[in-house]
């Protein structure tokens, strides 16, 4: 049964810089409830081209529940984006393997008695599995996460991924040096390596080519997708929970009604006051574990 948070343990929010493995300064977030050492730490790993500050309210929600929480932005987006875009060296792969793995370790050195969980936001949930530390996390939660090949978008909507991965993503990324999210008002501008990368990846039916970590992965798997997502159909959301060695898994498919929302999409979910019944079982979930 779904508990409410403690309005006595108001969290605190710090801002930290974690160091990547290869040594970037990553501006992070930790929340930390009042009271005591906690027992769970959540690493929420972000979608791509989004700002840490949409996992806010969720963060501090989990904190209330007595859980660690840490926020980051990827290296060449958020408070990490450097003042001049073209030139600046950084890839998915850099995310997930040098990112990622620099916050497992902050955190595990931070919380050495705590058990650590990842909560991937879209490709933040692909990310999980590519971080070469991460059968030390107990638990695995997805949110909107999916495997990117256009292929498994539905009939009437893969053409126009495919058209933006094949003939707008590569050619506008090469011409300029970055690609323009947020000119398309699409997000966070992605540097070049960035878009590249993922435009080739979502280009192939085996997207991230190399699932070997991702079926290393035993740790509990709980994913959450949404019937009016645009970004993460069913079918994408199942590919990629496929990928996943855990033995326990659990996909929910969830329709905003059901829910007691008139919408989520891919984003709806981290905002306060959609999904709060959503909130609490995820939150219930990591206790139980």
């Amino acid at each position: 049964m779904a508990t409410s948070p403690n309005p006595a343990a108001a969290p605190s929010a710090e801002p930290v810089r974690i160091p990547a493995t290869d040594g970037f300064p990553i501006p992070a977030t930790l929340f930390t409830p009042t009271g005591g050492m906690p027992e769970r730490v959540v690493l929420i790993a972000p979608a791509t081209g989004v700002r840490r500050r949409l996992y806010d309210a969720f963060a501090r929600s989990l904190a209330a529940r007595g859980m660690a929480v840490v926020t980051w932005d990827w290296r060449g987006t958020g408070e990490s984006r450097p003042e001049r875009m073209r030139g600046f060296e950084a890839s998915m792969s850099d995310w997930a393997r040098r990112d990622l793995p620099g916050v497992i370790d902050w955190a595990g050195a931070r919380f050495p008695d705590a058990r650590l969980f990842a909560a991937g936001h879209s490709f933040g949930g692909q990310g999980i599995g590519l971080a070469p530390n991460a059968e030390r996390l107990r638990g695995v939660v997805l949110i909107a996460a999916q495997s990117g090949w256009w292929g498994h978008w539905p009939r009437g909507q893969r053409w126009k991924y495919a058209l933006l991965w094949h003939a707008v993503m590569p050619p506008m990324t090469r011409a300029l040096g970055y690609f323009p999210f947020r000119r398309l008002g699409m997000g966070e501008d992605l540097p070049k390596g960035v878009a590249l990368e993922w435009a080739r990846w979502c280009r192939s039916p085996e997207y991230l080519g190399d699932w070997s970590g991702h079926a290393r992965i035993r740790a509990p798997l709980l994913a959450i997708g949404f019937s009016d997502d645009p970004f993460a159909p069913r079918d994408a959301v199942a590919a990629l929970v496929d990928r996943y060695g855990s033995a326990e898994k659990e996909h929910r498919h969830v329709r905003p009604a059901d829910a007691g929302a008139a919408g989520i999409g891919h984003f709806g979910f981290f905002r306060a006051g959609v999904t709060p019944g959503l909130w609490a079982d995820v939150a219930d979930w990591l206790q139980a574990r």
